[in-house]
This record gives C-alpha cells, structure tokens and sequence, in this order.
C-alpha cells in the first residue's frame, strides 16, 4: 500500500520562521495564496514535551485550512516522514522585506501598467 503524501512547509510570518507538516497543500482558490490542509502534529503520548511544536500546535488548533500569502513561503519540500513543527527567529537582523506583489492578476484592470488614456 503506497504511503500518504506529506509536505514540510516553511513560511515567514512576524518576523519569524515557520515550519509546519500537512498532507495537502495546492494553489488554491484564492489568487496569489497557497492552500495547506490536514495539518500534521506529532503525538502527544510521549513524555518530553517540546514547547515550540506546543506553541505551534495551540496556534492551528481548530484550523482545517489556511491559506498562506504566496510572497511569503520559503519553501515546500514533500517528505518521508514527519519532523518537528516549530517556530523559529530570522537570523540576520532588524532588516524585514517590504510585502510586494510578485505579479499583477488577469485582466490588464487596475494600474501599473504604463499606458494612458
């Protein structure tokens, strides 16, 4: 029997990396977002509690689905198995990228694109 998919994503969000495990993750139906779904969280029969993938885990409890700005995904790797969810710092700074679109939608409306009536 083949094995679930399983995709580690990895987004900023506030000035901070996260890292999250889920078994979907589409384009979505919302321009410009990346749709992520089943979210995955390691088993709490253990006995060593680590407070990061706690943390990570209060923050998406209840969420079935949630749609990340495309600009701010780092990167989506699909994987074998399961690994930590967590939060981490930025390295590197106080610098932060200034939000911008990567390209405009369909249809030429709205500006931007360098001819005049």
């Amino acid at each position: 029997m083949a094995s679930e998919r399983l995709y580690k994503v990895m987004f900023l969000n506030q000035g901070k990396v996260y890292e999250i495990y889920a078994k979907s993750v589409s384009h979505g139906g919302l321009f410009g977002f990346i749709e992520v779904e089943k979210l995955v969280f390691g088993a709490r029969s253990t006995v060593v509690v680590d407070p990061s993938e706690e943390r990570i885990q209060t923050e998406f409890s209840g969420v079935k689905r949630t749609y990340l700005p495309l600009h701010s995904i780092v990167r989506i790797d699909e994987v074998d198995k399961q690994g930590v969810s967590k939060v981490t710092n930025i390295e590197g700074g106080n610098v932060a990228q200034f939000p911008m679109p990567m390209y405009a939608p369909p249809g030429g409306e709205g500006g931007g694109s360098g001819s005049k009536s």
